[in-house]
């Protein structure tokens, strides 16, 4: 079924709340010039109260006991563990005065809103303008018709965040917490009576000597809108650069049938009013491109297409998208990538957070991705069970980390509105992300859920009829399934691992909740969690029809209370909930080649008597092709121990695991050396300290500076060393913190360390200045990090 075809004859368009159908995904910030179109951001400047009133909608209405708040934001902080999930689940009141710059006059103006969790009802100057359920796909609200003329508005939001069984993922059991609050940002978007509403850039052929960008704008007209000869102009730049590549112009015609169709189709379903707009859709060709450079894992080129549109010869409105030039594809021979064959290996990922739970702004959320890509080096993620920050997606595209990216979901298929919803979010999901070159596979099932034809023929559909480039998938335990999709995907925690039973086939998920490990469990444990991961990953290695695999999980998280280890968290990440890693962060690290990083990761604490029968064994993930293993004691440093890659266990991984007997060598315990080696030549060492004393306090920033938009935040992690500099695992003690400036602990104050290490986030206030971190041992005194906070940009409404 083609495009056409399809939006003429579903009504799966629309189903979520009484919104116009705007785009939020300004992937790059398009410039602000007279005549174009105006973001405004409106993340600062609210007031919050846990409880509602219909009286807390009235401009009139006394705000001041309510408490000043900055997006992103959490309903109610918590603990990192050990909490009842339910003290989040109530409905909170959100009201933030707008000022709508004279600018706007005569123009449209939208409200957008990122990411709220779970339910938003709207309101401007106490007129309704409708309720959004959902907590992970953007919405807008068209404000214009209810503005007050004198630019004074107030702009009020319900927050409905309990787990209501309407909306996805709910209605049954979820393995993951959702939190509470307007979490992502939100902005006003000022633009003309007729807008770019959306743009998809489409690289096709990048392959071929004669490379193209079809370019789909995507028009919303005011209606009864008059308006002169317009055209359209796009232009394509490498990014960072104002070099023009190429150009293409367009005349513009009446909105085509195709438009009329799906807005019939979104009123049939009465998710829109009669008079909402209709997009019209309009496609340029960029060709005569040149010499191009590929977007890949190495180097992740990136482009951008720049867009105006034009009446009577003047710009009215501009936007722009980021792209990559790549071709991505799963074939019976495993993944394709630009032509070459990439086993898969990476890790799901929740995007929560200790304290503050999905409410973490840009910064936070690339670091994850650099977490995933630089300290863990997967070469792909999935974003489990949800689509996440467009922050998050943009620092994949940045540093080549592939994405498969699905929509909401957890094992339950509620009723057919319910399942309105979740079509609803395919599409919002897609035309956010569909410009991302990292995204390479989309999730169209609800994850690990029963088949049901009806409902996932809709999904399929719409997917393909909006993105005919990207292959599609469903996540599923079961290889029964009915397959829908163009990839099977598939969870698969047994062992050993089922044989593919289709041509196009991918893991998504394994070890998880079979093997919950700590980082303060036992050595026989702690190298049980590397043999799990790299055993899969050695038979996903042996054969070309695994395209790869992608472990649960990145992350431990917080859960419910049937779920986990009694604590409100799931304990299956290779890092823990504060992202410092586990033993198999190590093994997934070592898949790297050295030229990327020569990894050495011992899978065991180096502690007398660490192991239940003796230490016979050691564990190391590596790169290297031959480890020696030394101990010093008193009497002077004896080789205790060396080898190679472990062929036997694992035969078919490119880096395996080391598992190298020490037998009568550690009848004298003391300081251990590893030494690495490739090809006879040593390349890497590592020390780890026999004393079994704390040596060291150490506070481990990820940035130094920050912005005061009240809502930047970076992490610091807090950690005890032996001499070497190597964490030491039995340290738990409360460490105090006093912080000077305009600033605020995210973080349990003290904290007490759990296997030696953990984290606290530093969150600005919105006056510039310096912060100073000051944290205390109780035996190892103090150690400070200064952070230099820079002015924000005001916000213009």
């Amino acid at each position: 079924m083609n495009r056409r075809n399809f939006l003429t004859s579903t009504g799966t368009v629309l189903a979520a709340g009484a919104i116009a159908p705007a785009a939020t995904s300004h992937a790059i910030a398009p410039v602000t010039t007279p005549g174009s179109r105006m973001i405004l951001p409106i993340n600062r400047g609210w007031r919050y109260s846990p409880k509602t009133s219909s009286e807390g909608h009235s401009p009139g209405f006394d705000d001041s006991s309510f408490t000043r708040v900055v997006v992103p934001h959490t309903n109610v902080r918590l603990p990192w563990h050990s909490f009842d999930d339910k003290t989040y689940e109530f409905i909170s009141l959100y009201r933030r005065p707008l000022n709508v710059p004279a600018a706007a006059r005569g123009r449209r103006v939208f409200v957008d809103f990122e990411g709220v969790m779970t339910a938003s009802t709207v309101y401007l100057n106490g007129t309704k303008l409708g309720e959004y359920r959902g907590g992970y796909t953007p919405f807008s609200f068209e404000l214009t018709q209810h503005l007050d003329p004198s630019g004074k508005n107030l702009l009020s939001v319900d927050v409905d965040s309990t787990e209501r069984a309407d909306i996805p993922p709910f209605g049954n059991e979820v393995d993951y917490l959702t939190f509470g609050g307007i979490y992502r940002e939100v902005s006003l978007r000022v633009v003309p009576q007729t807008f770019l509403e959306n743009i998809y850039a489409r690289p096709k052929n990048v392959l071929s000597a004669a490379p193209t960008v079809e370019v789909e704008c995507f028009l919303d007209r005011a209606p009864d809108s008059r308006l002169g000869a317009l055209s359209i102009r796009a232009e394509l730049r490498r990014e960072h650069e104002d070099k023009v590549i190429a150009i293409a112009t367009q005349k513009i015609s009446e909105p085509s049938p195709i438009e009329h169709h799906e807005a019939d189709a979104d009123q049939a379903l009465g998710a829109l009013p009669p008079t909402s707009p209709v997009p019209g859709s309009y496609t340029l060709t960029l060709d005569k491109l040149g010499k191009l450079n590929l977007w890949d894992l190495e180097t992740p080129h990136l482009y951008t297409v720049h867009v105006q549109l034009l009446e009577n010869g003047k710009v009215i409105d501009e936007d722009a998208r980021r792209i990559g030039f790549r071709e991505a594809t799963f074939t019976p021979q495993g993944f394709s990538l630009n032509g070459k064959i990439v086993k898969l290996h990476g890790l799901d990922r929740h995007q929560t957070f200790p304290f503050v739970g999905q409410a973490m702004p840009a910064r936070v959320q690339r670091q994850d991705a650099k977490i995933l890509r630089h300290d863990l080096r997967c070469n792909i993620v999935r974003t489990s069970h949800y689509p996440q920050s467009r922050y998050f997606l943009d620092a994949c595209d940045e540093i080549g980390l592939l994405v498969l990216e699905e929509i909401p979901g957890w094992q339950h298929i509620g009723d057919k509105p319910w399942q309105d919803i979740a079509v609803d979010n395919v599409r919002r999901m897609i035309r956010r992300d569909w410009n991302h070159p990292s995204i390479i596979l989309w999730g169209v099932r609800i994850n690990e859920s029963r088949d049901n034809h009806d409902f996932y023929t809709r999904t399929n559909a719409l997917a393909h009829a909006l993105d005919e480039l990207r292959q599609t998938g469903g996540i599923r335990y079961f290889q029964e399934s009915e397959f829908l999709e163009d990839v099977f995907t598939m969870n698969d925690f047994g062992w050993p691992l089922k044989a593919p039973n289709h041509p196009l086939y991918l893991n998504t998920e394994f070890v998880g909740h079979t093997f919950p490990t700590k980082t303060i469990d036992s050595k026989e444990r702690l190298q049980e969690f590397v043999v799990r991961h790299a055993r899969v990953h050695d038979t996903l290695a042996s054969n070309p029809q695994y395209s790869g695999g992608i472990g649960w999980c990145a992350f431990d998280y917080n859960t419910h209370n049937n779920f986990g280890s009694g604590d409100r968290i799931c304990y299956h990440g290779v890092m823990d909930i504060f992202r410092t890693p586990k033993s198999a962060a190590g093994f997934y690290k070592s898949m790297c080649e050295p030229a990327e990083e020569i990894v050495l990761e011992p899978a065991f604490h180096w502690a007398r008597n660490d192991e239940s029968i003796g230490f016979t064994t050691a564990m190391i993930s590596s790169n290297c092709d031959h480890l020696k293993l030394f101990v010093e004691d008193s009497k002077g440093e004896r080789l205790v121990g060396e080898g190679d890659p472990d062929r036997k266990q694992f035969p078919s991984l490119k880096h395996a695991p080391f598992t190298i007997p020490l037998g009568e060598g550690l009848r004298a315990w003391g300081d251990l050396r590893i030494e690495g080696y490739i090809g006879g030549k040593q390349v890497i060492s590592k020390r780890y300290s026999g004393k079994g004393v704390d040596q060291q306090f150490v506070l481990l920033p990820d940035d130094h500076e920050l912005i005061a938009d009240g809502a930047d935040t970076t992490r610091v992690v807090l950690r005890v060393n032996d001499e070497f500099g190597q964490v030491r695992p039995f340290a738990n003690d409360a460490i105090r913190l006093e912080l000077e400036g305009p600033g605020e602990i995210i973080g349990d104050n003290p904290f007490s360390l759990i296997g030696g290490t953990g984290a606290i986030w530093i969150r600005t206030k919105e006056q510039p200045g310096s912060l100073r971190l000051r944290a205390i041992h109780p035996v190892l005194g103090e150690q400070t990090v200064d952070i230099q906070c820079s002015a924000a940009s005001p916000e213009q409404a």
